[in-house]
């Protein structure tokens, strides 16, 4: 299997609920994230296994839409949601740690192409590292988000 890893942390000062009802509504990701440009519920109701939604998302200049269900939902601790497109599969693992602050939010994004042949692995190594680098900016400009959606809202 061919793929990578890309893990980003930040302080959220917020407990970990809070953290989690902002990270899970995804019936407003559009007007928490700044990349989400539209977000359309298929199945499911709140944050659960097996809940899906299509979510399109601004990446690298281009409009793009991904199915994505949630895989695993255990609140207010860890969610991990799942998307697949052309045989690669990606999965995002949300862990939600309390700490001094209110909470770590970490998000460990994974893009895995089972049976990888030789021809995708050249792509890989010769690509990847542009496609870490894009997914880190894209995780971390998520997290910034996040942490601004819900100091928003404490000031209320």
């Amino acid at each position: 299997m061919a793929g990578h890893t890309v893990t980003v942390k930040r302080e959220v000062l917020a407990e970990p609920i809070v953290v989690w009802n902002t990270v899970t509504d995804v019936d407003h990701a559009d007007k928490i994230l700044t990349a989400v440009e539209k977000v359309e519920r298929v199945d499911g109701v709140g944050f659960d296994v097996g809940t899906r939604w299509r979510e399109t998302r601004r990446v690298m200049g281009r409009s793009e839409t991904e199915e994505m269900w949630v895989v695993e939902a255990e609140a207010p601790r860890r969610a991990v949601i799942a998307a697949e497109s052309n045989g690669t599969v990606y999965r995002t693992v949300m862990d939600f740690k309390p700490s001094s602050l209110g909470t770590t939010l970490v998000f460990s994004f994974t893009a895995e192409t089972a049976g990888a042949g030789a021809g995708q692995k050249l792509m890989f190594a010769v690509l990847g590292k542009a496609g870490v680098k894009a997914a880190k900016a894209s995780l971390e400009a998520d997290l910034a988000d996040i942490a601004k959606a819900i100091e928003r809202r404490s000031r209320r």
